[in-house]
């Protein structure tokens, strides 16, 4: 059976965007960045909300051969994702490899974590926080960004009681700090 894995960057403060919308500030570094892309290549699947599909939609136009070595690598492990963009307020979803469901159900993601060969990501504030609430996400990978924005959104939900183990800890070269999370017990 697949995990479903929350990775994020997130504020000192616990804010994935500013109250204005931007996240430039949590832009990583080159070490940081090949974390993500290794995590990237361990997934089969990403399950994204409609604002975190119309922000990582480029790396499906992007020309590989313009990019420097680590956002090709990421941009190869991307396009090799499955993607699920949950949305009602979209049409239609073109990229190859992605399809629009209308609600988030979390049988069929449990259905789809046992049979997957690969782990399944979830990305999105909202979406993640339905999927922490229902006791889905089994890790959670949380990069720290040592900045404080003072409000904004925020990275994991104001409402839910999950039990999380730290399992790993690592510094990135631009001061962020991992925290990666094992699920003990949803409630």
């Amino acid at each position: 059976m697949a995990d479903l894995v929350y990775a994020i960057s997130a504020s000192l403060d616990g804010y994935i965007a500013d109250d204005e919308g931007g996240f430039d500030w949590g832009r990583p570094s080159d070490d940081a960045h090949r974390f993500f892309n290794d995590l990237q290549r361990s997934v089969g699947t990403l399950l994204c909300g409609r604002r975190l599909y119309e922000t990582m939609r480029v790396w499906d136009v992007w020309k590989v051969e313009d990019l420097d070595e680590v956002q090709r690598e990421f941009a190869e492990a991307w396009l090799d994702t499955d993607k699920i963009v949950y949305s009602t307020t979209l049409d239609d979803v073109p990229e190859p490899r992605t399809r629009l469901e209308r609600t988030f159900d979390p049988r069929a993601i449990q259905t789809m974590k046992h049979d997957a060969d690969r782990d399944l990501s979830i990305g999105g504030a909202n979406l993640a926080g339905q999927a922490i609430r229902a006791g889905l996400v089994d890790r959670c990978a949380l990069r720290v960004v040592p900045t404080v924005v003072g409000g904004g959104t925020r990275a994991l939900p104001a409402d839910a009681r999950v039990k999380f183990a730290l399992t790993v800890t690592r510094r990135f070269d631009d001061g962020s700090v991992l925290l990666d999370y094992r699920l003990l017990s949803p409630h």
